[in-house]
């Protein structure tokens, strides 16, 4: 902590960084969001930080999903409850069928920067800035539009409580109750082979519970059965916004980032010497850094120093993104060289970055068979290594959208134009986070085994 404070990542060489043309504008909005409450709070955060411990020895598991990005004009509650509604019904999937504790962490509440590619984007020979989510700048291809503009900081905070309070109703005022779990399935996931599957298995559930409760143990005197433990994160991109949420707990006397629970940085992003691990070097919260194809040993290694330099177990998440094909043969070297040196690691697996590809009509689409054998691949290159696969990290919705081709409801490249209402990258369907989560299940109780 030599030298650091919530200022300091300003000292630093930064990328994927907006530059606001009014300071003043830019200072004042910083200062008004500083005197707003936090969104979440350190003790929820080190609770996080405790499961992420159990899931890097094998004993839970980190099911990590959400958008892409965020969204302000499609912001309702009907969203927010649909994507409420499928993790948790993935988590009643991976716990009953794979006898493991699930960790639900919701890419939600905060996720409205995005990173990108090029600085800028050309449409009909009109060249723009990029689109970096709606904290930053609009999706509309206009030059008013991509200018960033401050004011949406106080946007995203105030859309980031909102669901943070619906999210807390959910999760402690009854839709999480066991008792309801044949709710949790959507009407469009229902008639499909695994919505009926998963129908099966909640008809098990329910019988489990009027067994318990002839036993005597029910929803009165076990709160555990209708509550569940639900974790906001985001990627820690536009570092003005987070400056201003970091607080000093009273009981640690430590900094915490109480935007959300879990922060994450991305490939871009985690350069030793730049911004944004200063920055998050100081906050205590549960981290995560994207691990791309590229990285070595020395990259992670320098990460976990700069991040983690008393080897705290589940203080750091290095979420694998290589794509189904590179996985095979760069991560097990890369596993190799980091197992011997007994570093405190939660790995886990983003199979949808590195399996992004044009469909022939244009649109941005993954296929859902490369995101399958990414998910089997990281399981099967841990367990050849003798360490623990410790999650997954999805872009998906609650929507029924059709931007990621395959799966079981044989989703074509013809068919991405149905409904295709990403604000950036594709995302995975219900019924489609309904199937991975089974056969994650499956090798979860293979591995229990």
């Amino acid at each position: 902590m030599k030298d650091w404070n919530p200022k300091s990542w300003r000292n630093f060489p930064i990328k994927q960084h907006p530059v606001y043309p009014d300071e003043e504008k830019l200072e004042k909005i910083e200062s008004e969001l500083k005197s707003y409450p936090p969104l979440v709070f350190a003790g929820e955060a080190r609770n996080l930080k405790e499961r992420f411990k159990e899931a890097s020895k094998g004993r839970a598991f980190l099911l990590q999903g959400g958008d892409c990005a965020e969204s302000f004009s499609q912001f309702n509650a009907v969203n927010i409850r649909d994507m409420f509604k499928v993790i948790i019904q993935m988590g009643a999937i991976l716990t009953f069928a794979g006898s493991c504790p699930i960790i639900k962490v919701g890419r939600l509440a905060g996720q409205f920067a995005k990173p990108r590619s090029s600085d800028s984007e050309i449409f009909n020979g009109v060249e723009l800035p990029s689109y970096r989510g709606d904290i930053i700048n609009g999706v509309e291809f206009d030059t008013q539009s991509r200018v960033p503009d401050p004011d949406r900081m106080l946007r995203a905070y105030h859309q980031s409580a909102a669901t943070l309070n619906l999210i807390r109703a959910f999760a402690q005022g009854g839709l999480a109750d066991l008792n309801e779990v044949h709710r949790w399935n959507l009407d469009f996931v229902k008639n499909n082979p695994f919505g009926k599957k998963y129908e099966e298995l909640a008809d098990r559930i329910t019988q489990t519970l009027g067994f318990m409760e002839a036993c005597g143990i029910n929803v009165q005197n076990t709160p555990i059965l209708k509550e569940t433990e639900f974790y906001t994160s985001h990627e820690a991109l536009l570092l003005n916004y987070e400056e201003q949420l970091v607080r000093k707990d009273s009981l640690s006397d430590q900094w915490y980032d109480c935007s959300a629970h879990m922060l994450w940085i991305g490939e871009r992003t985690r350069g030793l010497d730049e911004a944004h691990l200063e920055f998050l070097r100081g906050v205590k919260n549960p981290l995560g850094i994207k691990i791309g194809p590229n990285a070595t040993k020395k990259d992670i290694l320098g990460i976990c120093d700069i991040l983690n330099p008393l080897n705290e177990a589940g203080r750091l998440n290095f979420i694998v993104r290589m794509g189904s094909d590179i996985i095979k043969t760069n991560f097990p070297k890369l596993l190799k060289e980091i197992n011997p040196e007994g570093r405190e690691i939660l790995w886990s697996c983003d199979p949808m970055h590195g399996n992004t590809m044009k469909a022939s009509s244009g649109y941005k689409t993954r296929a859902f068979d490369r995101v399958l054998s990414e998910v089997k691949s990281f399981f099967e290159i841990h367990s050849s290594e003798g360490s623990y696969a410790g999650g997954v990290h999805l872009e998906m919705t609650g929507q029924d959208v059709t931007e990621c081709v395959g799966g079981s409801q044989a989703i074509t490249e013809a068919g991405l134009s149905s409904n295709y209402n990403t604000q950036c990258d594709p995302r995975l369907n219900a019924t489609q986070a309904i199937e991975l989560a089974f056969l994650i299940a499956d090798i979860l109780k293979n591995r229990q085994l």
